[in-house]
């Protein structure tokens, strides 16, 4: 499932996730309940730049592919449809981020729809942050994929809102931030008399929201603090699914990325599967040509 964390402060967002991504067996099985576990592996990358040199970033959590693509892959074939010119319409002087999060959502859409009748329908979720053209402050926007059908762009916050946002495993996190688990309100319903509405236990989790939640990000914050905020939650997630009973589905390598108005998308942790050592051609992540290996163009992954 793994863990995504959205950080809103007004010096900028940061981005952050683990890289695990589990194997699973879909079919049935004797006695089987779900899908079962098969592996884990560590090294999945789920933090996308989704225009480079741009302010605009995103990062997944949930299924890790759809079809025989992974999720990284999508999301750097939608970002060379942003840069190419691909996306009819799109102005990189002039875009919304509304409009990035909805082009991004057709695009996953898409690739769903050609899924064959027995192919596994994903589930995932999206957090994408960034600034729009000519705008001061950033905004989060959140896409979800349930079972194959989309729930379209949620703005996240409105605009100067800060806080922390997440997505995947995040019972641990909402018992840290929430100070309760998102299973309370439900068991609480269980042992009311009588019971309660659907509409009675939203205000019950509200009520509780509102009294126990840990304040942790603020507006002035510095985009450092931010970023050693969201690791730290990656960091708490991870180790609560290495000790908690089951596959450690949230773990591996954290990385994060931080975006602000005026240095637009840095890394700021990141694995690569080759070394830089072995690729004179490459920088940060990017391939340059060999005369531009001295002083490349600004460019971010």
């Amino acid at each position: 499932m793994s863990i995504g964390i959205l950080i809103t402060v007004h010096d900028g967002m940061v981005l952050a996730a683990d890289s695990a991504s589990t194997l699973t067996l879909m079919g049935p099985a004797p006695n089987q309940q779900g899908p079962v576990a098969l592996n884990v592996y560590n090294n999945a990358n789920k933090i996308a730049n989704l225009y480079k040199g741009q302010p605009i970033g995103c990062v997944a959590y949930g299924s890790g592919s759809i079809g025989s693509a992974s999720i990284s892959t999508l999301l750097k074939d939608f970002r060379k449809r942003l840069t190419d010119g691909g996306e009819t319409g799109f102005g990189i002087h002039s875009f919304k981020m509304e409009d990035v999060a909805k082009r991004l959502s057709d695009f996953l859409m898409s690739h769903v729809k050609q899924l064959g009748p027995n192919e596994p329908k994903p589930t995932l979720g999206i957090l994408v942050g960034g600034y729009s053209a000519g705008e001061s402050l950033g905004e989060g926007w959140l896409l979800t994929i349930e079972n194959g059908v989309s729930e379209g762009p949620k703005l996240l916050r409105q605009k100067g809102d800060v806080g922390i946002n997440w997505g995947g495993e995040g019972e641990s996190i909402s018992r840290l931030v929430l100070g309760f688990s998102p299973g309370l309100p439900r068991v609480l319903g269980s042992v009311i008399k009588p019971p309660p509405s659907p509409a009675d236990l939203e205000q019950l989790a509200n009520l509780l929201r509102n009294n126990l939640q840990a304040p942790l990000a603020f507006a002035p914050m510095p985009i450092q603090d931010a970023i050693d905020l969201a690791e730290w939650l990656v960091h708490t997630a991870s180790m609560f699914s290495r000790f908690f009973p089951g596959p450690s589905s949230v773990g591996g390598p954290t990385e994060s990325a931080a975006i602000t108005k005026h240095e637009g998308f840095k890394w700021i942790r990141r694995k690569h599967y080759y070394d830089n050592k072995f690729n004179p051609e490459i920088r940060h992540g990017d391939s340059v040509r060999e005369d531009e290996v001295g002083g490349p163009r600004a460019a971010s992954g």
